[in-house]
């Protein structure tokens, strides 16, 4: 800082004195001679209360101060317009908490500062985090005359430029004045240019740090000619009031500070805000400032003649017409009433509740003699009463009435049988049907009959059982009644004493009995087959007549399981109580189990007999 040798401190005091009513005087006629306008811009980091700034001239002492700033939001920047003699100064920027703008270190942002003077930056932070404070020197001369603007001049037109110097003729586009916004209730298609208001409403706030007002300061606001008021705090930490501003002209304030031991100045603050809520001009501050002291702020804007919609109800009909909006919302209502289906006085016409739902619905049966009847109900659905129907209500019972829905005791007991009475074994105390009913089948239930049948349960008599006999009607001895054939079969014979190959034993009787061929003196190999087959002891039955004589043989027998034909043939098996098991035509061969069996073989329209035994 330079300092000024020798000079005491009334010659200081009286220097800045002399800086400060120039400043303040230039400032209040929107003039700045022998100076310049600087701008001094702080964008705050997220505590704007712990920051303020100082102009300091070369005596030390301030000239103007800002800060700190209480009541700003979102970071605002905030703009001080000044008029300051030419010369050599001292910006100083200070910290309450002492970490600068350093709002990251916080969760926040940075914030910075500037000093702006003939379009040019000349002061700005060599950090955010300048501590308690930081001291930067800055010299201000006359500015350099601003460049031409080129542009449209003539005010009636689209294109009209207000910064513009020299006019260019390019003016295109004849202004058509109306409301140009589409959300507003006096929207103009055609307007291309918004009818600005002459004056508007704007807000000047008084505030103090402390809580107990202003102690008897007080600040006067005045615009070009017009006084406009002294407005001081009385107490508390802030106060509002309104001011009508013309557009484009010059605001300036005076604030007027008491000299009491206990008051500084630096808790004093104003702002002044558009009815945007805007502010105009950063509020303003000072520490020990020299009374009286004078700021100007910009020129104040004002509206367009756009008017904003308001909604209501707008028809004169409805009951809830509201002739302070322009703008229809749907909210008309006509008819008031309960609008509550749930209440008896529900009125299905009614569009605005009227508070007259009372009597909530009770739904249920009105009918004393129904089985859900609801002594409570007042409103009763057709058909939701239940008759009363008494019956048995047990599933599980035999006279269950699914219908019912009062139980009479009527019940009776499921008793599962069968329930047929032609069955073969009908139950008559039973009364539900188990399917376990068994048909009546008659025939022969004799296992050792010819003609016993496995299926059946009641026999009928018909019973034939086996008889083992001579059964060749040709045989001296046939047996009408047998059913069996054996080898008892004889037959009469001329054949013996004369025949050239006479045997005297029952082997040649019984060959000769089956095969007649053989009595002539064609003793062939048929004939000695025969009469070996009697003489290695077999028994079969005597009616096999000429098998062998046409080539027709079964083999092996006995077998193991398969029994062959050396000729395809039809064949009947019996076992061995007669009974026929199988029947099989056109074949050559047959598998049967272990056991006894009778065959029947059929061919060239002959019946041959035949005994068949199956081994393991």
């Amino acid at each position: 800082m330079k300092q000024i040798g020798g000079m005491n401190k009334f010659t200081k005091f009286l220097y800045a004195f002399i800086i400060v009513v120039v400043f303040s005087i230039a400032t209040a006629f929107g003039q700045c001679p022998n100076g310049t306008y600087v701008n001094i811009i702080i964008n705050p980091d997220q505590y704007p209360e712990e920051t303020s700034w100082a102009i300091i001239t070369e005596l030390e002492d301030t000239i103007i101060s800002g800060g700190p700033y209480v009541d700003i939001v979102d970071y605002s920047p905030q703009v001080t317009q000044l008029c300051i003699p030419n010369g050599e100064y001292i910006f100083n920027i200070a910290d309450q908490y002492g970490d600068g703008v350093q709002g990251s270190l916080w969760g926040g942002q940075d914030g910075s500062y500037y000093v702006v003077h003939c379009g040019d930056t000349i002061v700005q932070p060599d950090s955010a985090n300048f501590g308690y404070a930081a001291f930067h020197g800055f010299t201000l001369e006359d500015c350099a005359p601003p460049p031409p603007v080129y542009g449209c001049m003539n005010e009636n037109f689209v294109e009209f430029l207000p910064e513009a110097t020299i006019d260019t003729g390019m003016c295109f586009t004849e202004k058509i004045f109306g409301c140009t916004d589409v959300e507003a209730f006096n929207y103009d298609s055609i307007a291309n240019t918004d009818i600005l208001t002459d004056s508007c409403t704007h807000t000047l706030e008084l505030t103090d740090l402390a809580g107990n007002g202003w102690a008897g300061s007080f600040l006067q606001v005045f615009q070009g000619d017009n006084f406009l008021g002294t407005f001081t705090l009385e107490d508390g930490f802030d106060t509002t009031f309104n001011l009508e501003l013309s557009i484009s002209e010059p605001v300036g304030v005076k604030f007027n500070i008491t000299q009491q031991s206990d008051f500084t100045a630096v808790q004093c603050g104003y702002s002044l805000y558009s009815e945007e809520n805007v502010a105009i001009e950063i509020e303003g501050g000072f520490v020990n400032p020299i009374p009286p002291f004078v700021i100007l702020y910009g020129e104040p804007g004002c509206g367009d003649n756009c008017i904003e919609k308001t909604y209501g109800c707008i028809d004169q009909t409805a009951l809830n017409y509201n002739d302070s909006v322009n703008t229809d919302d749907g909210s008309c209502y006509y008819v008031a009433g309960c609008m509550n289906p749930s209440y008896i006085e529900y009125n299905e016409l009614a569009d605005f509740d009227d508070g007259s739902c009372s009597t909530l619905i009770v739904l249920g049966c009105m009918d004393s003699t129904a089985l859900n009847y609801n002594p409570e109900a007042n409103v009763e659905l057709e058909g939701s009463c239940i008759e009363v129907v008494e019956g048995c209500m047990d599933d599980g019972a035999f006279n269950y009435n699914p219908n019912a829905n009062v139980d009479d005791g009527s019940c009776i007991p499921l008793i599962f049988g069968c329930i047929d009475p032609t069955a073969l074994n009908y139950c008559d105390s039973c009364n539900t049907d188990n399917g376990s009913c068994i048909d009546v089948v008659n025939g022969c239930t004799d296992s050792l009959a010819l003609n016993y049948n496995p299926l059946a349960n009641v026999d009928n008599g018909s019973c034939i059982l086996p008889l083992e006999g001579c059964t060749d009607i040709t045989a001296v001895n046939y047996n009408i009644n047998a059913n069996i054939p054996d080898s008892s079969c004889y037959y009469e014979s001329n054949c013996y004493a004369d025949v050239p190959h006479y045997i005297p034993n029952s082997c040649f009787e019984w060959v000769i009995s089956i095969d007649p061929y053989c009595c002539d003196n064609l003793w062939d190999n048929t004939c000695v087959d025969l009469y070996n087959y009697c003489e290695d002891g077999w028994s079969g039955p005597t009616n096999l007549l000429d098998y062998n004589r046409i080539g027709l043989s079964v083999y092996p027998n006995p077998t193991n399981n398969t029994v062959y034909f050396s000729k395809f043939v039809n064949v009947q098996v019996y076992n061995s109580i007669g009974k026929l098991i199988i029947e099989k035509n056109n074949i050559n061969s047959i598998d049967l189990l272990q056991g006894v069996y009778h065959i029947i073989i059929m061919y060239d329209n002959l019946n041959y007999r035949k005994t068949i035994i199956v081994n393991d």
